[in-house]
């Protein structure tokens, strides 16, 4: 991962505005952050694939803010960003509670160039339990 590249520093910084808005709950940030078309498959560490659309994805973060969950964690290790014209991916892990129990996290983020900004056209997520917790 090349953070020199300075296409790389953008795709970077957009992959953290994200972590940032959706830790908070912010749905109004993540209606613009994530594309239309926004596809996310998350494979819990029992093999059960779950599917979600932006609505489906998003009504999750709507869900937690309505419970008065506290912000998520922010921690996140990034292991390679690459961009290639108006498409870029990113490969991270993060740890978080998405599932109801804090879990190590891998994602491969897809992102498309719309307009002046990037989107997050695709979400695989891959949760297994934190051997740290």
């Amino acid at each position: 991962m090349d953070l020199n590249n300075p296409q790389a520093n953008v795709i970077k910084q957009v992959i953290d505005d994200l972590i940032q808005t959706a830790t908070n709950y912010d749905t109004d940030v993540l209606e613009r952050i994530y594309h239309d078309d926004l596809e996310v498959l998350m494979v819990d560490h029992e093999d059960n694939v779950n599917r979600a659309n932006k609505a489906g994805f998003i009504d999750l973060f709507n869900g937690k803010k309505a419970a008065g969950d506290p912000p998520m964690n922010t921690w996140v290790k990034y292991h390679a960003i690459d961009v290639n014209d108006d498409n870029a991916h990113v490969l991270l892990s993060r740890k978080n509670d998405l599932s109801g129990t804090e879990m190590l996290l891998t994602l491969s983020i897809d992102l498309v160039q719309s307009g002046d900004r990037w989107q997050i056209r695709r979400e695989v997520i891959s949760l297994r339990p934190d051997a740290a917790n």
